[in-house]
């Protein structure tokens, strides 16, 4: 596996990471053409590849990218659960299901995280759901804390 740095011609794999991210339990509870065209979803990577969006993607080494993090920022009225400022990009995370497991999260994550330092950001935000430990663990074993709660999920800073 290697990473590269997202390009705007990565929208397709992107969305279908925030389809997998979004139905991490397996059920299917969000799908492509809501995170097409439901503004709830859609906000989320909309427009791809505008100056300030951030990404890395995860390729397997038959070529075929497997997982991604990125982050952006939004203005606060398309705030979704992870929103905490304006100047605070929100972080995005997948990866295929056959590739779970193997550490790709982590290292697409780090990868993320020294971009938005060069970037000059100061911190990163994100929202995990209840019940998905593994995402949880590899947040707070980053510095991720809690400063939020929204229906089922909390709210995990990171000052970068």
């Amino acid at each position: 596996m290697h990473l590269r740095p997202a390009t705007a011609s990565d929208l397709p794999l992107l969305e279908l990471l925030l389809v997998a991210a979004f139905n991490w339990t397996g059920e299917t509870r969000v799908t492509l053409e809501q995170v097409r065209s439901d503004p709830d979803h859609r906000r989320h990577l909309a427009g791809w590849g505008r100056p300030s969006d951030v990404g890395t993607v995860a390729v397997a080494a038959v070529g075929e990218p497997v997982g991604a993090a990125w982050a952006r920022v939004v203005p606060a009225e398309q705030a979704g659960y992870g929103f905490v400022a304006e100047d605070v990009p929100e972080l995005g995370l997948g990866v295929l299901a056959p590739y779970r497991g193997r550490g790709i999260g982590a290292a697409v994550l780090d990868a993320l995280l020294a971009q938005l330092r060069s970037a000059g950001y100061d911190a990163v935000s994100l929202s995990v759901e209840d019940g998905n430990d593994v995402a949880r663990r590899m947040y707070e074993a980053r510095g991720f804390r809690v400063v939020g709660r929204e229906g089922g999920s909390d709210t995990l800073l990171l000052d970068l």
